[in-house]
Order: C-alpha cells, then structure tokens, then sequence
C-alpha cells in the first residue's frame, strides 16, 4: 500500500473541490487548478476529504500512482490556499533584471538581451537582483524557475549566473591558483 496515497486529504475551509468525469477541479481563494486523472486512480469525494484508491494495489506502478496523485492533490489544495513561492538571484557584473508587465528583461553577458515571457497564472516580482516567482502550481513555478536558471546556470569559478535563492554552488580554483600551488 501507499503510505501517502491511502492517507485522506482534508480540504479546507474555503476550498471546494469538484469531480468532473476524469478531471479533479479545486477552487480556492487565490486560483482554479484542474488536474486529469489516471485510467488506474479513483478519486472518491466525501464531506470534508477526498480518498484516493487505485485498481491493482499489488502492482508497483499503480502504487507508483496511489501516491503521486496523493501529493499532487495536496499541492493542488495548497496551491489554491496560499500559492507556492522560488527565487532566483542573478549575479555577475552587469547581469540585471527588468519586469515589463508579463515580460522580464535580462542582461546576462550575451550580445543582445533575453525576454523571457511569464505565463498569466505566475507572477514575477523584480528586486534589485532577485527574481520572485509565484503562484498556485507548483508544477508551473518550478518550471518557470528551472527554465529562467537555465539561461545562464551559475559558473564554479566566479559564482556568475542564476542561482536558487538557498542553492550554494562549489567553488574551484581558478588557473593562477592551480599554478601557484603546483610551484
């Protein structure tokens, strides 16, 4: 069995959930989020939880799915609540960030700068050189975070690029130093 996936979810006060043929809707406060469902997952809606059950529990893939659909309906129910949240930090000389609506403008050492396009759900908060994502799918923020760092990932030798917020990235030893150790 599923240890996530046969705990029951309790859904909150303020947050309704629906189930529509092979989709699970959940409003909330902040969002709307919809999720399709698997062939193998039953979704059982009662007062105040939701239980989920799956057709074969003996076989390790529908386990597999027991569980995910478990967490993903709790981000789901959290998400609507109070919103997943990552931040990125740009560093580098001349490496700058700027917000134009739905749009981010970044500076990161190339020839021309990067625009980068925030989808209507997420929204992208700029400070000096910090970068707030936020929004109710965790799935969605991750994303965009992922995607953003991805444009220049941090260099070991100078600590140069975009970083999560509480990532440490190891540092090496330049040219100069390996030689002035190798004398």
């Amino acid at each position: 069995m599923s240890r996530i996936g046969k705990k029951p979810i309790l859904i909150p006060a303020g947050v309704e959930v629906k189930i529509d043929q092979d989709f699970i809707i959940v409003k909330g406060a902040k969002s709307e989020l919809k999720l399709k469902t698997h062939p193998h997952v039953n979704v059982l809606l009662n007062d105040k939880e939701i239980n989920i059950t799956v057709k074969e529990p003996d076989i390790k893939s529908d386990k597999a799915l027991w569980g995910l659909y478990g967490s993903l309906i709790k981000n789901m129910i959290l998400g609507v609540t109070t919103g997943f949240q990552k931040k990125l930090e740009i560093n580098g000389v001349g490496y700058k960030v700027q917000a134009n609506g739905d749009k981010l403008t970044l500076n990161l050492g190339f020839s021309h700068p990067v625009d980068f396009i925030i989808p209507k759900d997420i929204s992208a908060i700029v400070e000096k050189n910090t970068i707030s994502i936020s929004g109710p799918d965790k799935q969605l923020v991750g994303q965009i975070a992922a995607s953003l760092r991805a444009l220049k990932p941090p260099e070991p030798y100078k600590g140069k690029g975009i970083k999560y917020s509480d990532e440490t990235i190891k540092r090496k030893a330049g040219k100069a130093a390996k030689a002035a150790g190798a004398k």
